[in-house]
């Protein structure tokens, strides 16, 4: 009898005993987005359903609700892919020659009036295609930085909210699809939300936060669209020299809510040489940084626990002051740059600039007759060219003043 109530009582214990549950580290989900085996995360390709299936299941692991269709974490959007690149996507029933993105949507229910959105999209541009700065034979684009360090601060965020006594507001977590052609899986969201967007706070947005520089320097945008933002990423900010941009409108997903007048912040640590290419690869990311940006944001949010639902501000939007181009330097800028001219961040094989001897880190100060004072005067010189046409860029190298001829 004594040796049965022991195997009993054994057996109860084994069955009661569970695993530890993992931790999981911002290498943890980058390495596993950005890996080879999901050849680049394309949208509506099985690749990036399975990188949907991982977060759906770190989602339930970190203990979000499912905020998607039908009480899953999913929302789908059907599209057909656009022939001209000016053309507005239209969404659709699913059939021949259409693709279908998968948003990844949780839930924190504080009960709250209002929510949070926090966002980062997590396709990238699979084996390369229109989108890719590659020259080379069809390779995995990994997009480790591009943007598996969003998705991975993201699910940080997700965990420390869900652990967290702030309970002023609900939180919905998002991970984009359809991004890298168009915005469309923020933009299906907005159109198509599953809360009310009228109960909507604010949104953040975080698009290539891993590669934070030894100077610190953190754009965030979208501070025009409350009146409170630069106050409040001021007071909270220790680590970071910040580059604040007003507009709420942007190459990223924030501009999606924006669009549906709720205030937005962006986090952006810059542009650089495997912008795009198949080296963008998770070795090359500053894990440090993206742990200061977290904790950056957590501060951010903490502040405005106990606040009332901030009030939302229409922003000048700079996109449509850009000049039109009929021909490229072959360049990446530095967009974090506050100096005087347009620091170069890289430079394109067998382009213009790289036949003509530039180099990344010269500072273009003049093109042909017009000084080079910021981005948007490069942009404004570079526009009055036309292929064919040559000219005189001077830029500064380390101090001395070297002037080149470019041929376009």
């Amino acid at each position: 009898m004594k040796q049965s109530i022991w195997l009993i009582f054994l057996v109860l214990f084994i069955s009661c005993k569970q695993e530890p549950t993992k931790i999981y580290t911002l290498q943890d989900d980058v390495a596993l987005l950005a890996s080879d085996s999901l050849m680049g995360r394309e949208t509506g390709t099985e690749n990036e359903l399975m990188a949907a299936n991982y977060l759906a299941g770190r989602f339930k692991g970190i203990g979000l609700a499912p905020a998607g269709m039908a009480d899953t974490y999913f929302q789908t959007f059907t599209f057909k892919p656009k022939k001209d690149p000016h053309q507005e996507v239209t969404y659709i029933k699913a059939g021949d020659s259409t693709i279908t993105g998968t948003n990844v949507i949780g839930f924190i229910d504080n009960k709250a009036s209002n929510t949070i959105i926090l966002g980062a999209h997590y396709d990238h541009l699979g084996m390369g295609g229109e989108g890719s700065l590659y020259r080379g034979d069809a390779a995995i684009h990994n997009g480790a930085d591009d943007n598996a360090s969003g998705v991975a601060v993201l699910l940080q965020l997700a965990q420390k909210l869900k652990q967290s006594e702030l309970k002023g507001n609900n939180y919905l977590i998002m991970a984009f699809s359809g991004e890298e052609i168009g915005l469309l899986g923020s933009n299906y969201f907005a159109k198509n939300p599953t809360i009310e967007l009228e109960n909507v706070n604010y949104m953040i947005n975080m698009d290539m936060v891993g590669r934070l520089r030894d100077s610190k320097v953190l754009s965030v945008s979208g501070t025009g669209t409350s009146r409170i933002w630069p106050q409040v990423l001021n007071a909270n900010n220790q680590d970071f020299e910040l580059v604040l941009k007003e507009s709420g409108v942007g190459p990223s997903d924030h501009t999606s809510f924006y669009l549906q007048d709720i205030p937005v912040l962006h986090f952006f640590t810059g542009q650089h040489e495997d912008y795009h290419k198949p080296t963008d690869d998770a070795d090359k990311l500053n894990y440090e940084g993206m742990e200061q940006i977290t904790t950056y944001i957590m501060g951010v949010i903490t502040e405005l626990n106990d606040d009332a639902k901030l009030a939302f501000m229409k922003t000048k939007n700079e996109s449509e002051e850009v000049p039109r181009f009929k021909v490229a330097m072959g360049v990446i800028p530095d967009y974090l740059f506050g100096g005087k001219g347009m620091r170069i961040d890289g430079v394109s094989e067998e382009k213009p600039a790289q036949r003509a001897g530039l180099l990344k880190g010269d500072v273009v100060v003049q093109m042909g007759d017009s000084t080079v004072v910021d981005m948007m005067s490069y942009m404004r010189a570079l526009s009055a060219f036309e292929e064919g046409d040559t000219t005189t860029v001077v830029v500064d190298r380390e101090g001395k003043q070297i002037s080149v001829q470019i041929k376009f």
